[in-house]
């Protein structure tokens, strides 16, 4: 059984709370922070990447040689048809069962845009042609703090037959903003080990995962499992 801690955030320390909280494991859904809390169980665990010393992996430069053209757009949180079709798509493709298929375009924008922090969407797009904005692949909605910025959750055509590894890539933007803007992490949400379906958190080296003793490196050994 499931069990969560949560606290909402309002008023004039909206901003401090959220990344406070951030610091110990909490993420953020509209005005919600909360964290796992089940009995007997602390197998979900926080882990954010050093962004300032990550170094790509050789896949990982392959994968933005591949992607060098997309054009990156930093946006306000507002909703867009386009970006509610592209979720849809990726849902229904990677997450056919999961409780978010029954979200509507209304769910989508209470998401995006109830919000009490600093929230940006980014939106990930194929090349422009004859001045005609390209076809969006990819969003993510990003909580920018003073540390670093806090990827809610992201989403791409997953089905593209070009480009593979979108998902990569869109992190390792982030990466590279985070880097550009001086800040020292990317937060990517929880992480399990031996989770094949979140594997793909652990690639991304140095990280470092929450423990009971503050952040601790995520060992090689750990990444392999």
């Amino acid at each position: 059984m499931e069990r969560k801690v949560f606290t909402e955030l309002r008023g004039d320390d909206a901003v401090e709370l959220n990344e406070a909280l951030s610091r110990i494991g909490f993420r953020r859904s509209q005005n919600v922070v909360y964290r796992p809390s089940c009995e007997g169980c602390n197998a979900c665990v926080s882990v954010r990447v050093l962004a300032q010393r990550f170094t790509p992996s050789q896949t990982q430069r392959r994968i933005l040689r591949r992607n060098d053209d997309i054009e990156v757009s930093i946006c306000e949180p507002w909703t867009t048809p386009e970006q509610f079709d592209l979720l849809r798509a990726y849902l229904g493709q990677r997450h056919p069962e999961g409780g978010m298929t029954r979200m509507d375009a209304y769910d989508y924008a209470e998401m995006v845009e109830q919000t009490p922090v600093n929230t940006l969407v980014i939106e990930y797009r194929e090349p422009s042609v004859d001045g005609r904005q390209g076809r969006l692949i990819g969003c993510c909605l990003t909580d920018r703090q003073a540390d670093g910025l806090s990827m809610v959750y992201s989403f791409f055509d997953p089905a593209h037959p070009t480009r593979s590894g979108l998902g990569t890539f869109i992190i390792m933007d982030h990466i590279r903003q985070a880097t550009a803007a001086a800040l020292d992490f990317v937060y990517l949400g929880y992480w399990i080990e031996g989770c094949e379906r979140m594997s793909y958190k652990a690639r991304f080296r140095p990280i470092e995962r929450l423990t009971t003793r503050g952040w601790k490196p995520v060992e090689i050994a750990e990444t392999a499992a």
